[in-house]
């Protein structure tokens, strides 16, 4: 009774919040509905006044661009004309000069010109020669030193090449004999690292079959996994804080062992172990629930099968003890106990035999 009254509090209560809460909502609507209305009018109204003010900016734009457009044109054309009588003029003032300039000198003109060609052929010519005598001058001397440089350093590149042969000699035979050595080693050498590729290759492999596997078993297994496994596929760990910072400085300290040293490398599989142990877990779990399954499972057709024996009637049967076979007591004389016992209520019995049928 009292969880019915409760549950129609809870009941009455929800419902006022929920009316509470439609109202608001239909409150709160009405009023954002009332805001964008307002809202969109001022938008359209600054719309239109900025198109109207733009409207007039331009047309006064225009208008003041086609007024100042014709005052310069009328400046430049007015300008223009000007100019061009004022260059007339001085080119007819500078033409009649030169013509005036060119008749009274054109006879010491050419003369001049004459003299100052012949005068530049001269000093040319003279120049040529000068420099060609410095040339030959210079050229011979210094042929000269280059003939007494060039057979002392031919005796000398001579000595120098008989001593670098002998040398050469020596080092190509002492080469060859490297080069020899060196062949075999490589011949050996390439040898054993064609039997160890070979081996690696092997063994590479054997660990693709391995990982192609691994991977296999991994997307059955992700078939496999409950929604909690994938959102959360690491459990949390059941250690303390106080023990969870012992671990963490005892993780941060240099290892001494060997084993723990080449553990160091496997860190990044930590998580993976986690979810190995798990599953092992899990798997020891399911196993030992399956145990406990089949026991009673045995237990149970046991008792079924002492259950069929007792409703069955055969000679093995009758052989073995009976569960449903009870001796009943002696009548009892006629008197007011027996009235007694006639009194009790009467049930009706049904045989097991007819009632298995129906159930099994």
């Amino acid at each position: 009774m009292r969880g019915e009254v409760l549950d129609e509090d809870y009941n009455t209560e929800l419902e006022a919040l929920k009316k509470e809460f439609e109202t608001e909502r239909r409150m709160i609507i009405e009023h954002h509905d009332k805001e964008s209305r307002y809202l969109q009018d001022v938008l359209l109204a600054l719309e239109q006044n900025f198109s109207e003010s733009e409207y007039e900016a331009k047309l006064d734009f225009q208008s003041t661009r086609d007024d100042v457009k014709n005052k310069n044109l009328e400046e430049k054309h007015y300008l223009r004309v000007q100019l061009e009588g004022t260059v007339e003029e001085l080119w007819k003032r500078f033409q009649q000069a030169l013509k005036n300039y060119t008749e009274a000198t054109e006879d010491r003109k050419i003369a001049f010109e004459a003299l100052k060609l012949k005068d530049e052929k001269s000093s040319k010519e003279i120049e040529m020669q000068m420099k060609k005598l410095l040339k030959i001058q210079d050229s011979i001397g210094i042929l000269k030193g280059k003939i007494t440089a060039h057979m002392r350093e031919a005796e000398e590149q001579n000595r120098h090449v008989r001593e670098e042969k002998e040398v050469v000699l020596k080092q190509l035979q002492k080469l060859k004999s490297q080069m020899n050595q060196t062949r075999a080693k490589a011949r050996s050498n390439l040898a054993k690292l064609t039997l160890e590729s070979s081996t690696a290759l092997k063994k590479l492999r054997g660990i693709i079959e391995k990982a192609e596997l691994t991977l296999r078993l991994a997307e059955m297994c992700r078939k496999l996994e409950t929604e909690e496994e994938k959102v959360l596929p690491f459990y949390a760990s059941s250690l303390s804080r106080e023990e969870q910072e012992v671990m963490e400085q005892i993780s941060l300290e240099k290892p001494g062992e060997q084993l723990a040293r080449l553990m160091q490398d496997y860190l990044g599989l930590e998580h993976f172990w986690q979810r190995y142990n798990k599953v092992k877990l899990e798997q020891l779990s399911l196993e030992r629930e399956k145990a406990a399954l089949r026991q009673e499972n045995q237990k149970l057709r046991l008792l079924l099968k002492q259950y069929l024996d007792g409703i069955s009637v055969s000679d093995e049967v009758l052989s073995q003890l009976n569960p449903l076979l009870i001796l009943s007591p002696k009548p009892r004389a006629p008197g007011p106990a027996g009235k007694a016992h006639c009194k009790r209520p009467l049930h009706n019995v049904i045989e097991a035999a007819h009632e298995v049928p129906h159930i099994l």
